[in-house]
């Protein structure tokens, strides 16, 4: 039991690093500090999708099926769910590719339009101006 709980949390937290990898450089426009977060992981998960390389977190999670008696990921929530979300059946090494460029291109876009705004003078958390600002 205890082994097929950490199985599953090893399942989300790799869904989590997935959606920080694709996404993670939005919270950079709160959290300027985040991007020092999150450069790294995103090019790591590029370079495990270009590559088709395997994450670190597959073969613990394998692991602790094994250890807690199965192969498959049949079963409850987090298997019917997220499993098929993280591990895609029929993923080719093209659509790898493809996916490893699209982690690269929203990541350039989004770090392009937050040194965009830097660099305009508006600080990266700040809303649209207020009225009393075009007052001054």
């Amino acid at each position: 039991m205890i082994h097929r709980l950490l199985a599953d949390v090893i399942v989300v937290l790799h869904f989590a690093f997935i959606v920080f990898v694709v996404l993670g450089a939005l919270p950079a426009y709160r959290w300027p500090k985040m991007v020092w977060v999150h450069i790294p992981c995103a090019l790591w998960g590029a370079w495990i999708e270009i590559t088709g390389g395997i994450c670190p977190l597959t073969p613990i999670e394998v692991h602790f099926r094994r250890m807690g008696g199965t192969e498959g990921y049949a079963g409850g929530f987090i298997e019917h769910y997220l499993v098929p979300i993280i591990y895609p059946s029929g993923l080719t090494q093209a659509d790898q590719l493809l996916l490893g460029g699209l982690v690269v291109a929203v990541n350039l876009s989004a770090y392009g339009f937050l040194l965009w705004r830097r660099r305009s003078g508006r600080p990266p958390d700040s809303g649209p101006p207020s009225p009393t600002d075009s007052a001054a």
